[in-house]
């Protein structure tokens, strides 16, 4: 589902990929907010103050997508693999998944804020403002606002197919374009379910030695 919904956006938009990161509130069939965050720069074109009549035209980055997924599971295992088939098609070098406490608990730092609001699509410097999403994810806010309640867990991986990271490296598993044949061979882990923990899941390989 994960896979077939980033290379439907990719297709829509044709821009290389940058990094794709899953956030959900660890609450069983809890939806889950998926950000695209794309590699390039859009036109801006804004008015003049007056008297000027004249459109001042400049460059911005282009706005992540934020799609909320609305899917029936019981444990986080099952989201990991989503994420899973997705890295390893798209030829990730790996998956991380995230286990966060909430940031509203006391002794929790200001950074802990700034990372959930930013796992659930926010600009933590200007919550309000919405110009660096197009967002298809009506309950948005609400899931950052249960994340800094009771926790949260983040996916990451920067995908090298329909990616920015086709040169970053060696990577022997991967196919001309970038891509990995399904299915993937590296399974999910049973959540640890700590205050805070990084679960790193190894995909890309070098077989050769390479000489420096």
């Amino acid at each position: 589902m994960i896979f077939d919904i980033i290379r439907q956006q990719v297709e829509t938009l044709r821009r290389p990929l940058a990094a794709v990161v899953l956030s959900t509130v660890p609450r069983r069939s809890s939806s889950s907010l998926l950000l695209l965050h794309w590699h390039g720069f859009a036109a801006e074109e804004r008015p003049r103050p007056p008297p000027e009549t004249s459109v001042e035209r400049s460059v911005a980055p282009l706005p992540s997508s934020a799609l909320q997924l609305n899917q029936h599971w019981t444990l986080l295992e099952e989201l990991d693999r989503e994420m899973l088939d997705a890295a390893w098609r798209l030829g990730a070098w790996n998956l991380v998944r995230e286990e966060h406490r909430g940031c509203g608990v006391v002794g929790a730092q200001t950074q802990e804020a700034v990372a959930c609001r930013q796992a659930f699509g926010d600009n933590p410097f200007a919550p309000d403002e919405e110009d660096h999403l197009v967002a298809e994810a009506p309950d948005r806010r609400a899931l950052r606002d249960a994340a800094a309640r009771v926790g949260y867990v983040r996916w990451i991986f920067r995908p090298v197919a329909d990616g920015l990271w086709h040169a970053a490296g060696e990577d022997d598993s991967l196919s001309p374009d970038g891509r990995r044949a399904p299915p993937c061979p590296v399974a999910p882990r049973p959540s640890v379910g700590t205050r805070v923990s990084r679960s790193s899941y190894q995909l890309g390989r070098v077989d050769r030695i390479v000489l420096l």
